[in-house]
């Protein structure tokens, strides 16, 4: 049947009850606004991220937010991810010795670098 070999949970928010809560329901419509949000352990929005139906999301970028917060969780902060950070990359420890000098401590050719 179609629609059930989604392989992640799927809710509804009729109503629109938990997208007022996140700023992105749109009365007028009765509809919501394309919204997606990381949110901690703690319960903690880290990030979000919303746009309008015609443009689309970028499920990678979001997989790669994903891996560097729980990085940086991991490590209780000691370690940041810079701007295209993924897994295996250098990371940059945060400090008043790094202020306005993130980058000569970070190659932007290096961090995107497969």
């Amino acid at each position: 049947m179609i629609g059930r070999d989604i392989p992640f949970p799927m809710l509804s928010d009729r109503g629109g009850h938990i997208g007022e809560l996140y700023g992105v329901y749109d009365e007028e419509s009765g509809t919501e606004v394309r919204g997606r949000f990381i949110i901690d352990p703690d319960g903690i929005i880290q990030a979000m991220e919303v746009l309008t139906p015609p443009v689309g999301r970028n499920v990678s970028e979001a997989l790669r937010q994903i891996n560097a917060f729980q990085y940086v969780r991991k490590t209780n902060g000691k370690e940041v991810t810079p701007s295209g950070w993924k897994p295996g990359k250098r990371t940059l420890k945060p400090g008043i010795d790094l202020v306005g000098k993130v980058w000569e401590n970070w190659n932007v050719k290096e961090a995107f670098e497969d």
